[in-house]
């Protein structure tokens, strides 16, 4: 079951009209420093924010990262990142004092009540297939109908303090200014942060880290042994209906075995399913967010990946991986969230209504050369609509825009 969902996460905002308003007060008086950053993510140490990070520290910028718990804390002394804790009374001083704010989500990755002002970069989680911020009824539900209108217009003008949002592609582009109602100019075509780990170094290298890194987290996954990513995007508080049946684990189970294969299941961030075997098994592990809070860096390690929406289909195409789509619910979620494009535009064919009809056609993904090599070539044509970077360089090139952006509004 999912633990969020928009209508119960705009009701909360609503609550928070006052909070909002005293911080919008007091960051009109407290000066924010041009060059000092600080960096956010929903999901802890990770995603795009992680890589430019690394690029401004590299810079010499100053920089704090702002941590939701214990966890995030320790994984960024790992990593020799200093920190300080988001809600506290210090967390907003140094959102409050920032001259750039970096999120990947939303404002609530840094204090969201200190985040008008400054130069606020917010570089999205990835290439939106599902119809995202603006262009979604989703995102202003509330339970009382009437007042989804004025939480479109807070929204709209929340939205409207970014001032960089870093798109993969001129095709990405359009949707992001159609989301966000942003100008041409605040979406500069630059790549993707968040993908550069998927870029650089050779295709053997990144594939050689990556199984090792799967290995150290989940278990043994020989040499010889096929890996699959199973991740099924988040339905806003409704049941995942892709869970499988007994039934369909087990037939699920024996294709997996035939093919010496092990399924990871990444269920997203915001909610989970009952993805677990009716028998006891290695040919199914959990890769979720309490194992693995950013799985990009891991896709390398995968020979195929199994979703329904997810921006994993895009960054996945930089691999290249062969994808099978599974999607037992596609009419009624394209009314409720709406697609950019059409499902068909990145399907190419007859996408899996069922788990029968996705086991099939990962067993022929899995064990037939020809078939592999057709979904790989639709990988790679997909990727060069999506992605006009794969240089591994779109994270400086971010950081020149945002350099030359501050120059703009001193």
């Amino acid at each position: 079951m999912a633990s969020f969902s928009f209508g119960a996460g705009n009701a909360g905002k609503l609550l928070r009209i006052p909070l909002y308003a005293a911080g919008r007060l007091a960051t009109v008086v407290i000066p924010r420093v041009r060059d000092r950053w600080v960096f956010g993510c929903a999901v802890g140490i990770a995603d795009g924010a992680l890589a430019l990070w690394q690029v401004a520290q590299a810079a010499g910028e100053r920089g704090v990262w702002l941590t939701a718990d214990a966890a995030q804390d320790a994984d960024a002394a790992a990593r020799g990142i200093p920190t300080v804790r988001r809600d506290s009374w210090r967390g907003f001083w140094e959102t409050a004092r920032a001259g750039v704010t970096v999120v990947t989500h939303g404002f609530g990755d840094v204090n969201r009540y200190a985040a008008t002002g400054g130069f606020v970069v917010q570089l999205w989680h990835g290439i939106p297939l599902k119809r995202i911020g603006l262009d979604s009824p989703e995102t202003t539900r509330s339970p009382i109908a009437a007042l989804s209108p004025v939480l479109r217009v807070l929204y709209r003008r929340t939205q409207g303090r970014i001032r960089l949002l870093p798109a993969a592609s001129h095709l990405v582009r359009g949707r992001l200014e159609s989301a966000f109602g942003l100008s041409e100019a605040q979406v500069p075509v630059t790549g993707e942060p968040r993908t550069d780990v998927l870029c650089r170094g050779s295709a053997l290298a990144r594939r050689e880290r990556a199984r090792d890194e799967l290995q150290a987290l989940s278990g043994t996954i020989e040499a010889s042994q096929q890996a699959v990513l199973y991740a099924p995007t988040w339905r806003d508080g409704e049941i995942d209906p892709a869970v499988p049946t007994a039934q369909q684990w087990h037939s699920l189970l024996e294709m997996l075995e035939a093919h010496d294969a092990v399924l990871y299941v990444r269920s997203h961030p915001l909610g989970a399913g009952a993805y677990t075997p009716p028998v006891p098994t290695a040919r199914v592990r959990a890769l979720g967010s309490d194992v693995l809070n950013d799985v990009t860096p891991l896709l390398p390690a995968m020979d195929a990946l199994v979703t329904d929406y997810s921006s994993l289909l895009f960054d996945s195409a930089l691999v290249p991986l062969p994808v099978v789509l599974l999607a037992p619910d596609l009419a009624a979620y394209g009314a409720r969230r709406g697609f950019y494009g059409t499902y068909a535009d990145v399907s190419h064919e007859a996408h899996a209504h069922s788990w029968e009809q996705a086991t099939a056609q990962l067993a022929a993904v899995l064990g037939d050369d020809e078939e592999r090599a057709r979904r790989l070539d639709a990988a790679r044509a997909l990727s060069a609509q999506v992605h006009a970077f794969r240089d591994g360089n779109s994270s400086r090139r971010v950081y020149d825009a945002i350099r030359i952006g501050i120059g703009d509004s001193a």
